[in-house]
């Protein structure tokens, strides 16, 4: 049964069967995930799965970003304990982890010495700039999702430009980026929270 709070999960979502689906609908998420699995975690998540709705996905993705370790083994581990508690983050993590570590070994183990030529250099860095047009996709997919936020679309447009301008163009510490806005966001976030439900 769906751990999710009534009053945040939607009632149309649908909720993983068990722990072993879970396991096993990460494992083939990792499996499709090369380069570019946010827009692979997305797919699956909100559109195939339907687990989360897009709001709450982007809700999710933002705390998996401000949190120590990978982005997509942090919403791992908040879905799968969300549903089924210690083991459900396990059972999650479990699956997005154990057969990409057989994988990339078995392939490292058979391409340690065809790495470094010319034509596999090129083949990355051909993948590589499909993976980036993926996450632009998924991105500008996610922007959708912030009509609904309660910032409003400006501010959130001005954040997003800012992140841009300091991470991208700025080259400053992600961390001091997220130490700056992410605490003006909040607040601001919660100003308008509150201005709405005293308004209703």
């Amino acid at each position: 049964m769906s751990r999710f709070p009534a009053d945040t999960h939607d009632v149309n979502m649908h909720a993983p069967r068990n722990k072993a689906d879970l396991f096993f609908s990460f494992t083939w998420l990792a499996l499709q995930g090369f380069g570019g699995v946010l827009t692979v975690v997305q797919r699956v998540l909100v559109e195939e799965k339907k687990w989360l709705t897009q709001e709450q996905f982007v809700e999710d993705w933002a705390v998996a970003q401000i949190l120590p370790g990978p982005n997509v083994v942090n919403v791992a581990l908040m879905l799968g304990g969300r549903f089924f508690g210690l083991p459900g983050a396990l059972s999650a993590m479990a699956g997005l982890l154990l057969a990409p570590t057989i994988l990339v070994l078995l392939l490292a183990a058979a391409v340690a010495g065809f790495a470094e030529t010319p034509v596999a250099q090129g083949m990355l860095r051909g993948l590589g700039a499909v993976a980036a047009g993926l996450i632009a996709a998924v991105g500008i997919k996610l922007v959708m999702a912030l009509t609904n936020n309660p910032m409003g679309r400006l501010a959130c447009g001005a954040l997003g430009i800012l992140s841009f301008v300091a991470i991208g163009l700025l080259r400053l510490p992600l961390a001091w980026v997220l130490l700056t806005l992410g605490p003006m966001a909040s607040v601001w976030a919660a100003h308008c929270i509150k201005q709405q439900r005293g308004d209703a």
